[in-house]
């Protein structure tokens, strides 16, 4: 079996996720391909998709959302994505379980003796006048009076996270606007039912996620697919369609599963530089992130921070405030790399709009 070392996986990364040459694509497409982006800071996915689209203009994605072909909700662990419309209909009834099951163990104390299904209905009851609420008006309305005892905030997670399948209504998620999140039952707002799930032991959910997942991350272990999505369970989907499949080794021997015809560049394939948003699912999107980011900076892909992408793998962090492009390299730049971080640097301050005066390349982190 062929052994494909930490380059090798890293182009084959970027290819995919459009970060060795943007694409020319539409935002919709583009959200598709990349299985959604993790959006609980509002402002990420657009960096996200101007690092990685050709002229991208967020009035694209504005258009998007407000024109219900995207939308925003929690989806893959358990976590805010901007996700397709088709695909939030398609995958949600797959994800109901795990998102329960974080929801409940992360406030197992708050909820104990708390019949979820009775919390699900009253929630429902509420929403059912097709009327916008924020999670705290929801609680007001719908639970508080029965359940005096969790937190407010633990009952509203428990209940646009997890119970009722909710999108997030613009101006949430607008370019350079600030708005509360405003929460509407996913079919209220799509106009459209929910796909049930297919009560199959080949769980083809868990197929279409696989190989969408591949296309978009591959070649990847198992262990990478549940650390994207959060789901147990995928062994069947696995299974089902491995003889599809192609296999790989890592330098660790793990076994890569992959889709035939899916790109691989030669590891030696320039790769450019690449500003990418907090929580990219470039970095988030695996078990094993060593591919694109060294050991010693995992934490950076946790804690919100900005990356920079050299020679194609986390090699700075930045920010934008105060009028200033801050870039602090993580291990000492060559005079071409400095100059390469500098000019994908001023694009982006330009792309921003943020009266951006001045981009400082800081000393070594």
């Amino acid at each position: 079996m062929t052994v494909l070392d930490s380059r090798a996986l890293n182009r084959a990364t970027l290819a995919r996720q459009h970060l060795l040459t943007r694409a020319a694509t539409s935002v919709p497409e583009a959200v598709a391909h990349l299985c959604g982006l993790q959006a609980q800071e509002p402002q990420e996915p657009f960096i996200g998709l101007w690092s990685r689209l050709a002229d991208f203009n967020p009035r694209q994605l504005d258009d998007a959302l407000t024109g219900r072909t995207v939308v925003r909700t929690h989806l893959m662990r358990r976590t805010v994505h901007l996700v397709t419309s088709d695909d939030a209909l398609a995958w949600r009834a797959r994800h109901d379980t795990m998102l329960r099951q974080r929801v409940l163990g992360t406030w197992r104390r708050e909820l104990a003796g708390i019949d979820v299904e009775e919390v699900a209905a009253a929630g429902r009851a509420a929403v059912a006048d097709r009327q916008p609420r924020t999670m705290s008006e929801l609680v007001q309305e719908a639970v508080e009076d029965r359940w005096p005892g969790p937190p407010r905030r633990v009952l509203g997670e428990l209940l646009v996270a997890a119970l009722i399948p909710m999108a997030q209504l613009p101006p949430r998620g607008l370019w350079h606007q600030r708005a509360g999140v405003r929460n509407l039952p996913l079919a209220t707002w799509l106009e459209r039912d929910l796909d049930p799930l297919p009560a199959q032991d080949s769980d083809p959910v868990g197929q279409q996620l696989l190989r969408r997942y591949l296309a978009a991350y591959g070649p990847a272990a198992s262990a990478d697919l549940r650390a994207w999505c959060g789901l147990a369970g995928l062994p069947a989907a696995v299974k089902a369609i491995r003889e599809e499949l192609i296999a790989f080794r890592d330098e660790r021997g793990r076994e890569l599963l992959d889709l035939p015809d899916a790109p691989r560049p030669h590891p030696d394939t320039p790769a450019p530089v690449r500003f990418l948003p907090a929580f990219d699912n470039a970095i988030l999107g695996y078990h094993d992130r060593s591919r694109i980011i060294d050991d010693a900076h995992l934490g950076l892909s946790v804690a919100g921070q900005r990356t920079v992408l050299v020679d194609g793998r986390v090699t700075a962090t930045w920010t934008a405030r105060d009028h200033l492009l801050r870039v602090r390299p993580l291990r000492p730049l060559t005079v071409l790399e400095q100059e390469a971080v500098q000019a994908e640097a001023q694009d982006l301050a330009t792309f921003l709009d943020e009266d951006i005066e001045h981009i400082q390349l800081g000393t070594e982190s």
